[in-house]
């Protein structure tokens, strides 16, 4: 693995790179509460056939993290990593976690010449994660945490008696047998960098998504523009069975948005997948990529 600090539109980000750079370009986008380091389970067992790129994204671990929550809607976050697409030379594959997810859609959603297949673990598209957050139902239920994560001074709350919230919510009614006591160290010294829990949490704070109160749905979002928001290139789609953030009813009618799409799914694994079953991952994303 090596690393690097580069300049994307005028700001500098932390670059992670596994395998040749004579490989075909694998772009990695992390979620949340992880940083570029997160894919050093996945990365390595890509590496033969892919050149593995993992930034940390805007707000994480050593790239830049501005103050200010309006510089963290989701347009500006997909053209940070648009900008490092034209760097790298595309279209290529582009593959996303949790809130790396939404950066990967808005990538293939608003930027199509830049992305020639989609791959997401975990994560989901905002047309069908919208509706299910808005029917009041379990996937509503199971986001109120993102209610707690958006309330001003939330980052002190969680950072606490060593980051007691933070790791409690990170590792919730999850499979954490991969969270070595190292590995929680890397993350916890991440989180500590001045003022990043507060940027992290940005995100949260910047975004459009309403979340229901369970059993009370809203009933006036917005129409949802279904052709602005279509991923037209081949998308695939791997989930955790397990996961209790995510819920299956957080992709149903994916379809309508990703007419070729590929579903795997892993009843053995949740929300970390990519942690917890990083060979079966690996098979599944070569098992799709056309041979070549």
């Amino acid at each position: 693995m090596k690393t690097e600090i580069i300049d994307l539109n005028g700001h500098p980000f932390h670059i992670r790179c596994w395998g040749d750079p004579a490989n075909p370009p694998l772009l990695l986008l992390h979620g949340f509460p992880e940083y570029g380091g997160a894919w050093a389970d996945l990365a390595p067992r890509l590496a033969d056939r892919f050149h593995c790129i993992a930034p940390d994204q805007r707000g994480y671990g050593q790239s830049w993290a501005p103050d200010d929550v309006a510089l963290y809607r989701g347009s500006q976050l997909v053209e940070d990593m648009a900008a490092l697409i034209e760097q790298i030379g595309g279209p290529l594959t582009v593959m996303g976690h949790d809130w790396g997810a939404a950066v990967a859609y808005g990538l293939a959603m608003f930027r199509p010449e830049l992305v020639s297949r989609l791959i997401i673990a975990n994560g989901v598209h905002p047309g069908p994660f919208q509706r299910a957050l808005a029917a009041g139902g379990a996937q509503a239920e199971a986001s109120q945490y993102i209610l707690a994560l958006r309330r001003e001074g939330s980052e002190q709350h969680f950072a606490a008696n060593d980051f007691e919230k933070m790791k409690a919510l990170f590792l919730a009614k999850m499979n954490n047998a991969w969270m070595t006591p190292d590995k929680l160290a890397e993350y916890t010294a991440e989180w500590s960098r001045p003022g990043r829990l507060k940027t992290m949490i940005h995100w949260y704070r910047a975004s459009p998504l309403q979340v229901a109160a369970p059993g009370a749905p809203i009933t006036d979002l917005p129409e949802m523009p279904r052709d602005r928001l279509m991923v037209r290139c081949p998308h695939l789609l791997i989930w955790g069975r397990g996961d209790t953030a995510l819920l299956p009813e957080a992709t149903e009618g994916l379809e309508e948005f990703a007419p070729d799409l590929t579903r795997v799914e892993f009843e053995e694994a949740d929300h970390w997948i990519c942690h917890q079953i990083p060979d079966k991952v690996a098979q599944a994303i070569n098992d799709w990529m056309p041979a070549g």
